[in-house]
């Protein structure tokens, strides 16, 4: 069945347009609650949400949908995404569901929805949810009518389980921690967390207005944290971003790292204690081949997946891998939530960081990345990846890379167009085969 509604990582687009309206979020509301009424139990629902204006619209709108099936709803306000899929399963909810468009624009929102386990729904269950928007869904009777409450306690509940995560023996006290919430989620959860374990916290992008949300900060813009961490004398910066499931570093230099190097770390840290499961670490067709090599240097291997944390986790759930993530900064850490969590994954980076006496510029930089370059060539119909041109052309270049680089060539999944990425020792034959590949994509399209 082809999606209507759902991509790779929930329902997304701009808001007060389709899918993104109030009616549409309402029917989500109501076929989601249909679909995981199940027993005879007093069903519940867990609604958090980010800092994007329209959360406000969206949220209410879900809440009458799930009511009017009769599912109880809690509200846990702005809470980052890892909290919500952890609330639901700590709260024995039927569902967790997150109102956020992540690291876009205020103007964009999103809904993820999370199963009683706390992991994101099968691709099965979204399938029967897209079926149920487009009936007739029946309502509850009105005695049988949802409630919906508000949970103050849930900031405390989050803060908790991620403060545990940090290993006993740890202690951060004296550390100089510049953190970017992204004006997002984390905005007060996150600042809480590194503040209790003892570090001298600078918190910037914590005084959200609805509209600067990722706005010129956060993991997709950290020329703020990085001017801020060079300016305090910090020893490292953390930026997360709008709902805090990524996590880009900042050295104390000011240098961006990103989440291959993150990877590396805390693989082969975790590898080194006995922790790591799986033999490994699982990434997507994107991460790059510095990382690859550098941990077959360690004794490791690394999986690659399709783009996306959610093919990560079935890969890592269905293999035993417990270290998971992407370059963007999307890390997955079972051992300790069911989604990516950019705080979680922070504090492992601060743990390495104080039992290596390193800094963050020696200890964050394992590998050197090989040369890689990502071209995005827009097409207005048809698919230019059968073209037989196409095809010729690919081949040539796979060959010339064989054993010194790679080739990835994919279609967006959101929008028409082509993403060509390679990656290899020579920089300039990196560069070459790219654009050789992109004239011959934009000829034929």
């Amino acid at each position: 069945m082809s999606r209507k509604f759902f991509g790779t990582d929930g329902i997304r687009g701009k808001t007060n347009q389709a899918p993104m309206t109030a009616e549409i979020a309402m029917k989500v509301g109501q076929a989601a609650g249909k679909h995981f009424l199940r027993g005879d139990h007093r069903h519940r629902v867990v609604i958090g949400k980010d800092t994007r204006l329209s959360g406000y619209m969206m949220e209410n709108a879900l809440v009458a949908g799930f009511t009017s099936v009769g599912m109880d709803v809690v509200q846990v306000g702005p809470m980052p995404t890892p909290a919500v899929a952890l609330l639901a399963k700590s709260m024995r909810a039927d569902l967790g569901v997150m109102i956020s468009a992540s690291h876009n624009p205020f103007y964009d929102n999103g809904i993820k929805l999370f199963g009683p386990d706390g992991f994101k729904l099968s691709d099965e269950d979204e399938i029967r949810i897209e079926e149920l928007i487009a009936s007739e869904i029946e309502l509850a009777p009105s005695e049988e009518i949802g409630r919906a409450r508000r949970f103050e306690d849930a900031p405390g509940r989050y803060i908790h389980a991620v403060k545990a995560s940090l290993p006993d023996h740890i202690r951060l006290d004296g550390l100089k921690i510049v953190i970017d919430c992204a004006n997002g989620a984390a905005y007060k959860v996150a600042p809480s967390v590194i503040w209790e374990l003892g570090t001298k916290v600078t918190a910037i992008g914590v005084e959200p207005n609805g509209k600067n949300i990722n706005l010129e900060c956060g993991s997709t813009d950290t020329r703020a944290l990085q001017a801020k961490v060079i300016e305090e004398g910090a020893d490292i910066g953390i930026a997360l971003d709008g709902d805090a499931d990524r996590l880009i570093v900042v050295d104390e230099k000011g240098t961006v790292v990103d989440g291959d190097q993150i990877m590396a770390l805390i693989g082969s840290t975790w590898a080194k204690d006995g922790r790591l499961t799986g033999g490994g670490v699982v990434s997507t067709v994107m991460s790059n081949l510095g990382l690859e090599r550098f941990l077959q240097s360690q004794g490791l291997t690394l999986e690659r997946t399709k783009v996306g944390d959610r093919h990560v986790l079935e890969h890592m759930r269905k293999h035993g891998f417990n270290v998971g993530g992407e370059q963007s900064g999307h890390m997955i850490l079972t051992d300790h939530a069911t989604t990516g969590d950019g705080t979680i994954a922070a504090l492992q980076i601060l743990a390495a960081l104080v039992e290596s006496g390193k800094p963050a510029s020696e200890l964050l930089h394992l590998f050197d990345p090989v040369p890689q370059l990502l071209k995005n060539v827009r097409f207005s119909g048809g698919k230019p990846l059968e073209n037989a041109k196409v095809q010729a052309v690919i081949v040539d270049v796979e060959r010339e890379l064989e054993g010194v680089g790679r080739l990835v060539i994919r279609p967006s999944g959101t929008e028409p167009v082509i993403r060509v990425m390679a990656e290899g020792d020579d920089a300039a034959q990196v560069d070459e085969v790219v654009n050789r590949i992109c004239a011959v994509v934009e000829e034929v399209a």
